[in-house]
């Protein structure tokens, strides 16, 4: 058992799940206990399926106080769970890779906050699971909020019935202008050669088509996607609850430069636009329902991103805070 090395540690920011499972589960090591990289990468290693077993009924787990210092140490920190990494093909964000499965978290700039979303949910393949570690932690803001997502599908739903029932029949789509080379001063400055990992049109028209993906080329060379018909609440079958999984709040507010409108960044799937009133009310929702820790310098955030939604608050430089996607 597990207990015999860690412990599990309440922090002020925690909320308790309707099952009594706390949210995010915290977990430190014991005095004398885990005090090398060795020791937590054995620790993951030996324990892996008690920590998942935890994660399912918890969304999300802060391994805090955990001998994690750098991007090398958290690359092998994060490895040790065995997972396949996952690409980052088809995200909006403006990042740098860092190591081969890590990269920085969404570089747009540090005054924009970045509304709550599930990892790459307008994209086919997402992730299973995310991965933060804070490197350099802001002075002041900077904090990652998370909010439970079968919480905020059933808040939603008894708020905003029509609107929930009107995006489980019609579903959505996304649609955005990706940049010809990235645009650091856009939230989604993403330019469609990083976005697709590739400088050849061709391919990146390929990418699109794999993904289901409509694609335009502009007279300015961005490229214009709107893609396949997408769910916007998901059953997730290991728990039986449906999740709010999308970046509808998200596109419709934070999907704004001066190529995007973020009104008609996400519509229903038949193209009707969605109500400003009510991504208003979601965006209270989300928020309602959410929990923001303060960031200390090495801790690592562990995110079942089929459970769990998350956000950025705006912040004082520096701040440092890296990511890994995995299958």
């Amino acid at each position: 058992m597990m207990d015999s090395l860690v412990s599990v540690s309440p922090i002020a920011e925690q909320i308790l799940l309707d099952d009594g499972s706390p949210f995010p589960l915290v977990i430190t090591p014991k005095s004398g206990c885990v005090v090398n990289l060795f020791e937590a990468v054995t620790f993951i290693e030996d324990h892996c399926e008690e920590l998942l077993s935890r994660l399912i009924l918890s969304g999300a787990i802060l391994f805090r106080d955990f001998p994690i210092c750098d991007a090398l140490a958290f690359d092998t920190f994060a490895r040790a769970f065995k997972w396949v990494p996952l690409p980052y093909i088809g995200g909006a964000a403006p990042r740098r890779q860092v190591t081969d499965i890590v990269f920085t978290s969404n570089e747009s700039p540090p005054s924009e906050p970045i509304p709550f979303h599930h990892e790459m949910a307008q994209v086919p393949k997402f992730p299973k699971h995310l991965m933060f570690f804070c490197e350099i932690p802001s002075k002041s803001g900077g904090e990652t909020p998370i909010a439970y997502s079968p919480m905020v599908y059933n808040r939603i739903s008894q708020a905003l019935p029509s609107f929930v029932q009107q995006l489980e029949a019609k579903q959505v789509r996304y649609a955005r202008i990706l940049p010809n080379g990235d645009d650091p001063q856009s939230p989604i400055g993403r330019g469609w050669q990083s976005t697709y990992q590739t400088q050849d049109p061709f391919h990146a028209e390929q990418v699109c088509r794999e993904q289901g993906t409509d694609c335009e080329w502009l007279d300015d060379g961005c490229l214009k996607t709107v893609t396949k018909i997408l769910p916007a609440i998901r059953l997730d079958e290991r728990t039986g609850k449906k999740s709010w999984f999308n970046s509808i709040v998200a596109a419709y507010t934070g999907w704004c430069d001066k190529r995007n409108d973020g009104k008609r960044a996400v519509t229903f799937a038949d193209g009707t636009l969605m109500n400003k009133d009510d991504i208003d009310q979601c965006s209270n929702i989300l928020d309602d329902c959410s929990v923001s820790f303060r960031w200390q310098k090495g801790d690592v955030l562990l995110v079942d991103n089929r459970q769990v939604l998350h956000a950025r608050k705006s912040f004082e430089p520096p701040r440092r805070i890296l990511a890994a996607l995995f299958e």
